[in-house]
């Protein structure tokens, strides 16, 4: 009986989203996306834009999605170019556009949540605050939340661990990674993705900071010998709107695009819980690995006195740093949003 009830319910779903789809206006839309050889491009990204959507519109809606990498773009830019309405849709590292407003770096502070439940949760507690000031200053609407596998130390020898760093030239790519980097005496290089093989390859850095399993996929493994697990966060991404070409859609677009990018959001954060679990085994050469590629780096382990220095300096100079470039009125809102879900207390200057 409930096998019957259940699949009268699958038809009903369908044939609802079916004449749904048929409803919607045929339209054709421009989206830059992430870098491409990161996980959650390869997995969730690019199957959304080139085959969910379209399929999900019976054709309707078709897309034109090339990752900032293949552009040449300096990502930093990606929200400014968003603004001009360069493209309809973009995804970008939501940290990497702090230098245009600190917020935008306040859910996923270095070192601020050390599994995936509690980064979705500051970010979920946060997320009228970015919506608030895409909208606001910068012509966007934000869609949905992502992220990828822990940003962990990939360096070019075996790492003595959190005192081996000191010294080193270690590429970051966001203000609150320098604020951690100070603190333990690294020298923090900002780089972008697409160069840090080369640059590791020549002795440039000594390290870079990046996902355990994105560098993996990106063929950092090649270049390095060691990896240092301590995570600086989790390298939040968002997909937004263009302002203007969301106000241009009708209803019945702006419902289905608001219906598909929450199933995105939800898609992403599975493939972020899957690709974390995969990624030591990846990274080590053991199965089971489905998300990356097999590789013979040492995992060098994060002692429990290491651990406590991190808790440290994420309560110290990571806050301190942020809540001074943001001021007291927005360390003040962080407090009532992102540290009340998290049980801390930014500073307010």
């Amino acid at each position: 009986m409930l096998h019957r009830v259940l699949a009268a319910f699958a038809v009903a779903v369908a044939i609802t989203s079916g004449a749904t789809a048929q409803d919607l206006a045929k339209s054709q839309f421009k989206v830059i996306g992430l870098n491409s050889p990161t996980p959650v491009s390869i997995h969730d990204e690019l199957p959304f834009w080139r085959k969910t959507i379209p399929d999900a519109s019976k054709g309707a809606v078709t897309v034109d999605v090339t990752p900032l990498d293949q552009m040449g773009i300096d990502d930093k830019t990606m929200l400014r170019l968003l603004k001009l309405g360069v493209m309809d849709f973009a995804a970008m590292d939501i940290s990497k556009m702090a230098g245009d407003d600190p917020r935008f770096e306040a859910c996923d502070l270095a070192g601020l949540t050390l599994d995936p439940d509690k980064a979705r949760a500051a970010c979920s507690a946060y997320r009228d605050v970015i919506d608030r000031q895409m909208q606001k200053n910068w012509n966007a609407k934000l869609l949905a939340f992502g992220g990828n596998t822990p940003q962990v130390f990939w360096c070019r020898e075996v790492v003595s661990g959190l005192e081996g760093l000191k010294g080193k030239k270690i590429r970051v790519f966001n203000n609150t990674m320098r604020d951690f980097l100070s603190g333990v005496g690294g020298t923090a290089v900002s780089m972008a993705f697409a160069e840090v093989v080369p640059a590791l390859n020549n002795g440039v850095v000594d390290c870079a900071v990046t996902g355990s399993l994105s560098g993996n996929t990106a063929g950092w493994a090649e270049v390095t010998k060691s990896i240092y697990p301590m995570s600086l966060g989790w390298s939040i991404n968002v997909l937004a709107v263009n302002l203007n070409t969301w106000k241009r859609l009708d209803p019945k677009l702006q419902a289905f695009f608001v219906e598909q990018t929450k199933a995105y959001e939800e898609k992403m954060w599975a493939t972020i819980r899957k690709t974390t679990d995969e990624a030591d085994n990846c990274n080590t050469g053991k199965q089971p690995c489905t998300m990356g590629k097999l590789a013979k780096t040492t995992i060098v382990p994060v002692k429990p006195s290491e651990m406590e220095t991190h808790k440290k300096l994420v309560e110290g100079a990571v806050l301190a740093g942020w809540a001074k470039r943001c001021g007291a009125e927005c360390a003040r809102e962080w407090n009532d949003t992102v540290g009340k879900s998290l049980n801390l207390k930014a500073p307010t200057p």
